[in-house]
């Protein structure tokens, strides 16, 4: 995914919450002052390569009066570009705009990374005081009738102005921005949106700092190594370590990630602490106490939809589809429901099968949603002759990093990787690379920050520090994180199949934020629609169980020896195993987005719980041993994040993912001469074509989604 941060693009200040723990205006530290002083290092930008961050100067107490300082800068140049006397231009409104905001930007930038991935009391404390605030300087802009009416007056003669083609689009797109923003409503009604941003920045926050802070609390403590059965002697030493370091030695600690479903549910023998953890993960943020999450759920869905209804929409999900893809809530519910239907069947063939295991063993239960993973294993290693956890040696995080990803990356596009141990880093556990162009020419930073943290937001993301601009000569310095638990030390870090899958998506992402080559900061990398943003990383995916690809990274940690080919076509047998569970789980979580995003003000209910269930028993998802991927009170994507009402997203691109595989199949695969068809008429365009238009003139037509229901197992009758 990407996660969305507190970002100021030229004049649009889009406040899109990226997360991390929770009551800081409670329990944290009081947010340092705004004294600028000039020894902050945020103020200028980097002397180190492509500007990357200083990572070993700045200090929590910089934030503060750099954002200050920022907003002040940025509002000083906005406002002359609104009292220009001289007749508004495409160069002294719009490009001039486009400029506006560095330091602002920069500071955004780190910020919500370091709140995403090293947080602490401090970080939250201005992260609650600073988010209010940045909706005001967002909306101090937007709804600036002067600013706007310049930007109008050029896009009504737009076509006369002799414009190229992104020039072009960057005039639509400001416009589209400023009257989606408000722009166009009555001053009376611009006060009562400014107080709705407020309000909605600070709910978002409050939200996402309260998932981190719940799914902490609610690790399970264990008290006998036996009640760990089935977990690999590492595991269970990474438990008895996270017990110690939180005062609890001679016990152990299963944290929780981020999802419904706890990587340890595949491997417990013992029901009882299965069932723990299941439980645990699924009550997150509604049982009371100071992380829940339901009052907070209820006050954002009619906030949202009160300031969609003053902007003239129907509810919020109507206005966020419009800019997406998809377009309209009709579309999105339509695929949707035709999914629905077959994916449950599927899963409840699947539970069936787990069910006849699990009576043969004479188990005496039902299959319930703790059992669904380890009895999936069993039924794999039956049907495929294949446990997971034979993998695991041959999934080295090193060799599938180096040997898998850049591999992949190199024979696709020509960039190579040299790794840098001279620049700062927030981490000792992170990795910053040179990324070389097939040319040998720097293109960009890579940065890896792959392990667990508690103080690090649940998931995989990438995100960006300084992103690609022709107009500004700036390149790109992207990172990828992930939560992968970290061994103890002098044990290999083995992944899971999974793992590896994410890694190879979250690289798809900084592609496209590396290979972009745009004018204007507006389009660059990854600045396209939700529904998107996801296929590029997709579509990267699919090299990870490459032939070739495979072969070079799947090797035993210790022996060297290459994963032996019965193994490797065991892995591609499975692709389409445990589909039914894997479609619904998303898909209920999807509905549940759509059902909290599609209410008008008058219809959002009082009981979470009580709309939740029901909204996925009328959409017929309500299958208790498949609950969604995310429940509403930890839903993170939903209610703190630039996926509000977006979630479909990954089905929606998928879809197309789906018809690039077959076309790089068709075309020979992982060759250098597909790479760079990709790269050129997609990757590297950024958000200045349209987005299906990209799609069109990569794949030579429009997506058909017969591809999509085969992968999935979802056109069998």
């Amino acid at each position: 995914m990407i996660r969305p941060q507190l970002l100021v693009i030229a004049a649009s200040v889009m406040l899109a919450h990226a997360a991390p723990s929770a009551m800081a205006a409670a329990t944290a530290k009081t947010a340092p002052a705004a004294t600028v002083s000039a020894q902050n290092p945020l103020l200028k930008a980097s002397p180190l390569p492509f500007q990357m961050p200083q990572f070993g100067l700045i200090k929590d107490e910089h934030y503060a009066s750099a954002f200050a300082e920022g907003m002040k800068r940025q509002l000083a140049e906005v406002n002359a570009i609104a009292s220009n006397r001289q007749a508004p231009t495409f160069e002294n409104t719009i490009v001039a705009l486009e400029r506006t905001g560095q330091l602002l930007h920069r500071v955004q930038s780190i910020f919500s990374n370091m709140t995403s991935t090293n947080t602490n009391s401090v970080l939250e404390a201005v992260e609650v005081d600073v988010s209010p605030k940045l909706a005001a300087h967002g909306d101090a802009i937007t709804l600036n009738p002067k600013l706007f009416n310049r930007i109008d007056t050029l896009y009504a003669k737009r076509d006369k102005l002799g414009l190229d083609a992104e020039s072009l689009r960057l005039l639509e797109r400001y416009h589209t921005d400023f009257v989606r923003a408000g722009a166009k409503l009555s001053d009376a009604d611009k006060e009562k949106l400014k107080a709705y941003n407020a309000e909605q920045a600070g709910l978002e926050t409050a939200f996402a700092q309260n998932v981190l802070k719940e799914t902490n609390a609610k690790s399970i403590v264990v008290d006998t190594r036996l009640e760990l059965a089935g977990m690999t002697d590492s595991d269970i030493d990474t438990a008895a370590t996270a017990a110690k370091e939180r005062g609890l030695t001679g016990k152990f600690v299963i944290a929780l990630v981020n999802t419904s479903g706890q990587p340890p549910l595949a491997v417990l023998t013992d029901r009882k602490t299965r069932q723990r953890l299941m439980d645990a993960s699924l009550n997150r943020g509604s049982q009371g106490g100071e992380f829940d999450n339901r009052a907070i759920v209820l006050k954002l869905a009619k906030l949202r939809a009160e300031r969609a209804t003053l902007l003239g929409y129907a509810n919020y999900a109507a206005y966020s589809l419009e800019d997406q893809t998809a377009k309209t809530t009709t579309a999105v519910n339509t695929l949707l429901s035709e999914l629905a239907k077959p994916a449950v069947a599927n899963a409840r063939r699947e539970a069936a099968d787990l069910q006849q295991i699990v009576d043969a063993e004479k188990g005496g239960f039902q299959v319930a949603a703790a059992d669904w993973a380890i009895y999936t294993d069993k039924l794999r290693k039956q049907r495929f002759n294949f446990d997971e956890n034979e993998l695991k040696p041959y999934l080295e995080l090193n060799s599938v990093l180096n040997n898998g990803v850049f591999f992949a990356a190199n024979k696709l596009y020509g960039i190579s990787f040299k790794e840098r141990k001279d620049l700062p880093v927030y981490n000792p556990d992170v990795r910053v690379y040179d990324v070389l162009d097939a040319n040998g020419k720097p293109l960009a930073l890579f940065i890896a920050d792959f392990y667990a943290r508690g103080n690090k937001h649940g998931g995989a993301w990438m995100n960006e520090y300084v992103s690609q601009s022709m107009l500004m000569g700036t390149h790109p310095v992207v990172a990828n994180q992930l939560n992968i638990p970290k061994p103890p030390a002098g044990q290999p870090t083995l992944l899971t199949f999974d793992e590896v899958t994410t890694m190879f998506h979250e690289f798809g992402h900084a592609l496209h934020g590396m290979f972009s080559n745009v004018k204007y900061p507006r389009f660059a990398g990854t600045s396209v629609p939700s529904d998107f943003v996801e296929y590029p990383s997709q579509v990267n995916e699919m090299w990870a169980v490459w032939p070739e690809v495979l072969q070079n990274y799947a090797k035993h940690y210790q022996s060297g020896a290459a994963m032996p080919q019965e193994l490797l076509d065991k892995v591609t047998a499975a692709k389409k195993f445990n589909q039914g569970f894997m479609t619904t789980e998303y898909l209920s979580a999807a509905l549940l987005d759509q059902r909290w995003h599609q209410l008008a003000p008058s219809q959002v209910p009082t009981d979470v719980l009580a709309f939740e269930a029901a909204s996925l028993k009328d959409a017929g998802v309500d299958y208790a041993p498949v609950p969604p991927r995310y429940r509403t009170s930890y839903f993170s994507h939903s209610f703190s994040g630039g996926y509000s009402a977006a979630y479909y997203a990954y089905l929606w691109s998928e879809k197309l993912d789906a018809e690039s595989v077959n076309w790089f199949k068709e075309n020979g695969g992982l060759t250098r001469k597909n790479g760079d068809w990709f790269r050129s008429k997609l990757l590297s365009r950024g958000g200045s074509v349209d987005a299906l238009q990209l799609f069109r003139d990569f794949r030579g037509r429009d997506a058909t989604v017969e591809p999509l229901l085969e992968r999935r197992g979802l056109n069998a009758k």
